[in-house]
């Protein structure tokens, strides 16, 4: 009797110990994810911010100020030309290599482009060289950020203990707050300098700064461990020839699930609208811009708690519920925000802007991670998450556009921004509907049977 419960307490010891051993897998894949992200949308802002108020006056001859502005937008925009083809190269990589790996590549790029932006020379050095260079690098960061936040939040799923899937990836959400808040602090000190200091030297801090965050998420990033179910499929597959085109295999063997996350995917317009010609729009009806700044910091400052919660709500609750009520909160509550925007009443802004960005968006946004990555089998998740995740994300980075064209300058003609929030909350919302729930579904048994 005596040895019997002698094995029981070892077994008992056993298990604490390996419970115990993949909390820290888990920990430590979530603060890779966090930093992964940091930098990546720390690198996302500054870059934004830089060509609104920089890069126009330094890497294109002197002319109309509207065509070099718009010529340093379209440097802008050629990262959500790049981010598709980004997510279809490394989600092959990390399908057939390993997501650690990839990943670690996908940091380098990123950090190392945006290093690399703060030493490129300006016009008067290079001539037309230096916005060459400029629009090579930017298609480097796009190309690393098309498939960073899926590799990450796969490995991290992957590395999560049942019943907590859902949380540990919500920390790359968490992360991309932080980066916004970040770069948004990086640039204060910036703007805040005498032009001829900021125009020569000074823009070029924030992007120099970015190698602590890069070197930091590297040290993280490369003591993971690969996720113990790839693995497991790697050895399966040890007297096989491995998928050449894990691309296609998730085309055949998923078809629906790349459509569910494709439409889910739009929920990520909501917060690009915000950011872009939120801003915009804030500033033509009078608002200040410093105002605009501060909200959206303390939005995402709150952000960073609220979407682990959010998560951890999603493995009590069901992933779909969650997801759905963000959604469709954001489709509602644009409208109030860019009402209160039209009329300049700063006090609701600053609610709006704050129950949207850390409430509605971060509930919708803190669970994709998990839920994508949960949709696909492990032969073809990375592929299948960075790929579809494109769909929306580019369709997201052409709306301030489209939304400055339809409100033409009016005001109190909201309606058009706000309804491309409102029908992108909807087109998610049936993703959602159509997708199926797997909040309890084990990990060997996710997604569809690939032979």
């Amino acid at each position: 009797m005596a040895i019997d419960q002698s094995s029981a307490v070892v077994g008992t010891d056993l298990s604490r110990v390996e419970q115990s051993y993949r909390m820290k897998r888990a920990k430590k894949a979530a603060l890779a994810a966090f930093l992964g992200g940091m930098l990546e949308y720390y690198d996302f802002f500054i870059y934004a911010t830089a060509a609104s108020l920089i890069f126009s006056h330094i890497f294109f001859p002197a002319g109309d100020p509207t065509i070099t502005l718009m010529a340093s937008f379209a440097t802008f925009g050629v990262a959500y030309v790049a981010r598709p083809f980004g997510a279809i190269v490394f989600g092959h990589l990390g399908d057939r290599l390993g997501r650690k790996n990839t990943l670690v590549l996908t940091l380098m790029l990123m950090g190392g482009s945006t290093f690399a932006i703060g030493l490129l020379p300006n016009f008067a050095q290079a001539g037309y060289l230096a916005p060459a260079l400029l629009v090579s690098l930017r298609l480097v960061q796009g190309l690393s950020a098309g498939a960073e936040t899926a590799g990450s939040s796969t490995l991290t799923m992957e590395e999560s203990p049942v019943g907590r899937r859902g949380f540990f990836p919500s920390f790359a959400m968490s992360g991309i707050s932080a980066g916004i808040v970040l770069a948004s602090l990086a640039f204060i000190p910036v703007a805040a300098m005498e032009e001829t200091a900021r125009m020569s030297w000074g823009w070029r801090v924030p992007f120099l700064l970015s190698v602590v965050v890069m070197i930091v998420a590297m040290l993280v990033r490369r003591s993971l461990e690969e996720p113990e179910v790839f693995e497991d499929e790697v050895k399966a597959q040890a007297g096989d020839a491995k998928e050449k085109l894990p691309f296609l295999l998730m085309l055949k063997t998923h078809p629906a699930q790349f459509f569910q996350v494709s439409l889910m995917s739009f929920q990520c317009v909501t917060n690009t609208l915000m950011q872009a010609f939120g801003l915009a729009y804030a500033v033509s009806v009078g608002i200040p811009a410093a105002t605009m700044l501060v909200v959206s910091i303390v939005g995402n400052v709150l952000a960073i708690f609220t979407q682990p919660l959010s998560a951890y709500l999603s493995d009590r609750f069901g992933r779909r519920p969650i997801f759905i009520t963000g959604i469709l909160s954001s489709g509602v509550l644009i409208w109030v925000y860019f009402w209160a925007i039209s009329t300049s009443n700063i006090a609701l802004v600053f609610l709006l802007s704050i129950a949207i960005t850390a409430g509605s968006y971060a509930v919708s946004n803190a669970i994709y991670p998990a839920w994508f990555s949960e949709l696909f089998h492990v032969k073809v998740r990375y592929s299948g998450v960075a790929i579809g995740l494109q769909v929306g994300i580019l369709c997201a980075g052409f709306t301030p556009m489209i939304a400055t064209v339809l409100v033409g300058g009016i005001p109190a003609n909201y309606g058009p921004a706000a309804w491309i929030v409102a029908g992108s909350s909807i087109v998610a919302a049936i993703g959602a509907i159509w997708a199926r729930e797997t909040f309890k579904t084990p990990l060997h048994e996710l997604g569809n049977r690939v032979e």
